[in-house]
C-alpha cells in the first residue's frame, strides 16, 4: 500500500515575484520581504548613529540588508516559521546561565603591607632533655587500677568489695 504525503504542497514556495509583466530579477519568498524590510531598518537606524552619511547608510545598508534576511531566511521554512524561530531565540537568550565569575575580583596589590625591615630568622631553641623516670615513680604516678579477686559465687569483685 501506497501512502500519499503532502509534501507537494509544501514544495511550491510563496514567492512574490513582483507586479504582472514586470517581475524582478530574483524569487524571495513573502516572509523574505518582511523580514528584509524590518532589518533594512534596523540597519539604516544603526547607521546614521554612528553618524554615516545618507547615501553611503543607504548603499551599504542595502548589502548588508540582503547579508542579513539571506542568513535568517536560511533558517525559515514551512516547517520551522519565524515564530518558531524567533520564539527559540528569544528563550535561548533569557534562559538562566551558570554563573561562571569568581568572587572577589581581579587581584591587586593595594592590601600588601610592606616593612621596611626584612623578617630575620630566628635562632633555634634547642629543646631541653626529658628526665626519665625511675621505676618506682612509674608505678606510683598512673592512676591506681583496682585489684579483682574471685569471691565464693564465683563473680568478680573489686578488693573494696571483698574487704567489706
Amino acid at each position: 500500500m501506497r501512502i500519499r504525503t503532502d509534501d507537494e504542497v509544501y514544495r511550491v514556495d510563496a514567492v512574490w515575484l513582483g507586479p504582472p509583466k514586470a517581475t524582478m530579477p530574483w524569487r524571495a519568498r513573502y516572509v523574505a520581504w518582511g523580514v528584509g524590510v524590518v532589518v533594512f531598518l534596523l540597519v539604516l537606524t544603526v547607521e546614521r548613529r554612528m553618524g554615516i552619511s545618507l547615501f553611503w547608510a543607504i548603499s551599504w545598508g542595502l548589502v548588508i540588508t540582503v547579508l542579513i534576511t539571506r542568513i535568517i531566511c536560511s533558517k525559515i521554512s514551512h516547517e520551522r516559521p519565524l515564530s518558531a524561530v524567533t520564539a527559540m531565540w528569544v528563550r535561548e537568550l533569557t534562559a538562566p546561565r551558570e554563573a561562571t565569575s569568581g568572587e572577589g575580583g581581579a587581584v591587586s596589590a593595594t592590601r600588601v603591607r610592606v616593612n621596611t625591615s626584612r623578617p630575620r630568622k630566628q635562632p633555634k631553641q634547642r629543646r631541653q632533655p626529658k628526665q626519665r623516670r625511675q621505676p618506682e615513680q612509674r608505678r606510683q604516678s598512673g592512676p591506681r587500677k583496682q585489684q579483682t579477686r574471685r569471691g565464693r559465687g564465683g563473680g568478680v569483685r573489686t578488693a573494696t568489695q571483698a574487704r567489706a
